[in-house]
């Protein structure tokens, strides 16, 4: 399964290398012989929060052997790390060192960069990640345009996702009483008017995270005729989930930032957008807390363990055809690893990774505490039965995951 089409025939990958070596016709001897299952280039999430620094503070939350499991279980073979660390990777030492950490992980882990005030980009071509807004744990963000404006200035070139929440519009209405009127729509679509001016300024090559507006999305979509070099992810449970959905019960396991705070249309408008290509990514912001810290109101869901089950939806509720499916989860995804990483990532054809996302999009599975791998331990999609499920994740050429008798 690619970008271009679908069809049957032989994948031969290295075990050595871990590289595709040949595709070519179905012959009568395979290690594993699949029948009406969809093979994918393996996915890949953009935005992780693995949690596990050099601190060591918040692994009870996940760490880098949880987050690789639970990636496996979502048939996910590769993820971009975000720094919200205690101890964020801001430079070479620091960066080689978070490096060092995500080795343990069964998948591979691209991490980013943190961008803060006064950092400068690395000496090697990493990506960045850089915060607008307030109210966010363990590490520094931007709360002014200026700072921001003026940071971007050692960064010119490069590769940088931004969180767009306008600061000024977060301190205005920090006293409402639900988490989703605390951050408006229009904390969203003024920063990222600001934001795609900064990419355009400073020539870099933006990516706008986690879009939850439909306004936001056509923001990035008229910058990009203008010749504004951005990119757009866009969450699972922004297309999942809207306001009708936020019960007393739920409302805490559901809070994120930005938050579900829209009506059924601008859901299915984002889904829309996903499906025609409008949006690059379908990126899950995997954000583990334990049930305790979620109960005290902190922000984040994790997503890693049901990425698999998710596409099914898409593709059986939503009518995504699987090629649509290959070119937001892994062929876009992994064009963006590609300018990092020496192998290549996102197709299945010779010399690149020889890891696959064997889908069964007819064989439903139920969210439930027993399937799940993140070291958190829940989902906002328990009791959910998606029509679909992951019956086998290969990395490399390694079969991770079977669940074919």
């Amino acid at each position: 399964m690619n970008t271009e089409g679908q069809k049957r025939g032989r994948v031969e990958v290295d075990i050595l290398s871990g590289l595709i070596t040949n595709v070519g016709e179905p012959t009568g001897s395979a290690d594993v012989v699949l029948g009406d299952e969809l093979i994918f280039p393996g996915f890949i999430d953009l935005h992780v929060h693995a949690r596990e620094d050099t601190t060591h503070r918040d692994d009870y939350k996940e760490d880098f052997t949880t987050a690789g499991e639970a990636a496996i279980n979502g048939g996910v073979v590769a993820f971009a790390e975000m720094p919200n660390n205690p101890v964020p990777p801001i430079d070479d030492a620091s960066y080689e060192l978070k490096k060092e950490l995500s080795k343990k992980c069964a998948v591979t882990v691209l991490p980013y960069a943190l961008m803060e005030e006064g950092t400068k980009a690395l000496s090697k071509k990493v990506p960045y990640k850089a915060v607008l807004g307030t109210g966010f744990a363990n590490h520094r963000f931007f709360s002014a345009y200026e700072d921001l404006d003026a940071g971007l200035a050692h960064y010119r070139g490069e590769y940088v996702s931004f969180h767009c929440e306008d600061p000024k519009i977060l301190r205005e209405y920090v006293k409402e009483h639900a988490h989703e009127d605390q951050r408006p729509d229009m904390s969203e679509t003024i920063a990222v008017d600001v934001i795609l001016s900064l990419v355009k300024k400073h020539e870099l090559h933006g990516k706008i995270c986690h879009c939850s507006t439909a306004r936001g999305v056509q923001m990035s979509l008229d910058a990009k005729k203008e010749g504004v070099d951005v990119t757009i992810e866009v969450s699972p449970h922004h297309l999942y989930f809207d306001t009708s959905m936020i019960t007393g019960e739920k409302r805490k396991m559901l809070q994120v930032n930005p938050p579900i705070r829209h009506t059924k249309e601008n859901r299915l408008a984002l889904i829309e957008a996903l499906r025609a290509g409008k949006i690059d990514y379908l990126a899950t912001d995997h954000a583990p807390h334990s049930t305790e810290d979620k109960e005290k109101g902190i922000s984040g869901m994790p997503e890693l363990d049901t990425y698999g089950p998710f596409v099914t939806w898409l593709i059986k509720e939503h009518g995504f055809t699987p090629e649509e499916i290959a070119r937001v989860c892994a062929y876009n995804p992994g064009n963006f690893l590609n300018e990092f990483l020496p192998e290549k990532h996102g197709k299945i054809e010779p010399g690149y990774v020889g890891s696959f996302a064997v889908i069964n999009i007819n064989k439903p599975t139920t969210i439930n505490k027993k399937v799940l791998k993140t070291k958190c331990g829940w989902s906002a999609f328990e009791g959910v039965t998606f029509p679909g499920s992951v019956v086998m994740t290969i990395i490399k050429g390694k079969i991770l995951k079977n669940e074919i008798q």
